[in-house]
């Protein structure tokens, strides 16, 4: 049969599809029958030990009397608190992501003369965007989606790279370094493109300059007039510092270790790398979480009214409204349980560009969202740990005020993640391990072929 389309679900593929689901149907009461971890969590949230890692770490719990008991979370790149970070280059009044993915990469915070060569090692390979890049690759053939683009660009600079396949540590830190320089270029032109050919927009296509941040870089290249205020640029940078790492468990770059460990490619890992965070349930919780807000904000007659706000949370929870998948986008997490302190970072400074964008009633409206929703979970559904606003909730609503598209939250989030993966491959392949390949239980039955005549 002819397929003039080949994106149609046709009746035959539809009837294929159903008989390939049913056969696929594994009993749910088995995974507790032969104890197995499923999503590597057990009942209490708690992650399977399945690695080592000196980059990052997160607590959200500490011993009393040897039981495990909830505590305000804390995250530390490379035993610094991230909180103490942030606090030290605000203070300053300096941007911090180049300095934090110095410290995920070489274990230490820089002197200044370091961060500066650092800094500018980073301005010349953003500078180096091969020839016609631009045109060739990310001009043709424009996908509706980001992290696609992202993907498909850094599987292409495997073809110019006359090094690619070599995994020795000088030769990976490289490729790591100039892909975190290009991240913010390849993300922005994608959407540029996407942007001109789809919707029919003006086509921007600015260059970045040396002596610009990597946030200032982002902001001058996306917008059509370059400009930006330097609270904009400072929380965008904030953004970038406080999603730059989080643990080798969670599921992008527990995927870096995995592929890593295969012996592949730098390039081939970080697009794994980018398959995995462009889902849903990791890198594009935050745009759930404005999408949320905007139903709510259409819904409720009295943005300060909060039995109107818990009724609503409550029916969100009930699956009654809004996509009906029964969450409150932006609350919990897999691990902290009181607080998540990136969210906890975040907020003041999400405050401050509310009030600078006119926007204070949609924080405030934010506010009793993450004071009221735990309390309506507690209530309605039995958790085996606190949940508290993680960092999607706020970070969405930080980009809606940066009038960022929405087409662009999760490659942001990559734009900050590379360092945090770049840092886990080198550890990877520094410590020479085995190739990660977990077990999984058979359950199927024993069968006997049967020849095809007698079918």
């Amino acid at each position: 049969m002819q397929l003039d389309n080949i994106s149609e679900l046709t009746p035959e593929l539809l009837s294929l599809a159903k008989k390939c689901e049913q056969v696929n149907q594994i009993n749910p009461e088995l995974y507790t029958k032969y104890e197995v971890k499923r999503g590597l969590r057990d009942l209490n949230g708690k992650g399977v030990l399945t690695g080592l890692t000196d980059i990052s770490e997160i607590r959200s719990s500490k011993e009393i009397d040897g039981k495990s008991v909830p505590c305000e979370g804390k995250l530390y790149y490379r035993g610094v608190d991230i909180e103490d970070i942030v606090e030290g280059f605000i203070k300053e009044k300096r941007f911090g992501f180049e300095e934090t993915t110095y410290l995920l990469l070489f274990g230490k915070l820089p002197d200044k003369k370091e961060l500066d060569d650092f800094s500018q090692l980073l301005s010349r390979y953003r500078m180096s965007l091969p020839t016609n890049f631009v045109r060739d690759i990310i001009m043709k053939a424009p996908s509706r989606d980001m992290m696609n683009t992202l993907a498909r660009s850094v599987l292409t600079l495997y073809s110019y790279d006359d090094r690619a396949e070599d995994i020795s540590i000088p030769n990976v830190l490289r490729q790591c370094i100039q892909l975190i320089s290009l991240f913010p270029l390849l993300s922005v032109y994608g959407y540029q493109a996407y942007s001109h050919y789809h919707d029919g927009n003006s086509l921007f296509i600015h260059s970045p300059q040396p002596e610009l941040s990597t946030a200032e870089n982002l902001l001058r290249l996306l917008r059509p007039d370059m400009k930006y205020t330097e609270l904009e640029a400072r929380i965008l940078d904030l953004a970038l510092v406080i999603h730059a790492e989080h643990g080798g468990g969670n599921n992008s770059t527990f995927t870096t270790h995995v592929v890593t460990s295969s012996g592949t490619d730098t390039y081939s890992a970080v697009a794994s790398s980018l398959g995995s965070l462009k889902g849903p349930k990791h890198g594009g919780a935050n745009i759930k979480v404005v999408k949320m807000f905007e139903d709510m904000k259409s819904t409720i007659k009295d943005w300060a009214d909060e039995d109107e706000i818990s009724d609503y949370l409550t029916k969100l929870l009930k699956k009654e409204i809004f996509d009906h998948a029964g969450l409150i986008y932006g609350i919990g997490h897999a691990v902290y349980s009181l607080s998540d302190p990136r969210a906890k970072v975040f907020k003041s400074f999400v405050e401050k560009l509310s009030v600078e964008k006119h926007m204070e009633k949609e924080f405030a409206l934010y506010s009793l969202v993450e004071k009221l929703a735990p309390q309506i979970i507690a209530k309605e559904r039995k958790i085996y740990k606190g949940v508290s606003a993680n960092v999607d909730f706020y970070s969405g609503f930080v980009y809606d005020m940066l009038e960022l598209p929405q087409e662009l939250y999760t490659p942001i989030f990559a734009i900050a993640r590379i360092s945090g993966w770049s840092a886990h491959r080198i550890e990877e392949l520094t410590n020479k391990g085995k190739i990660i390949r977990p077990a999984y239980m058979s359950i199927s039955e024993r069968k006997t072929y049967v020849p095809l005549s007698k079918r």
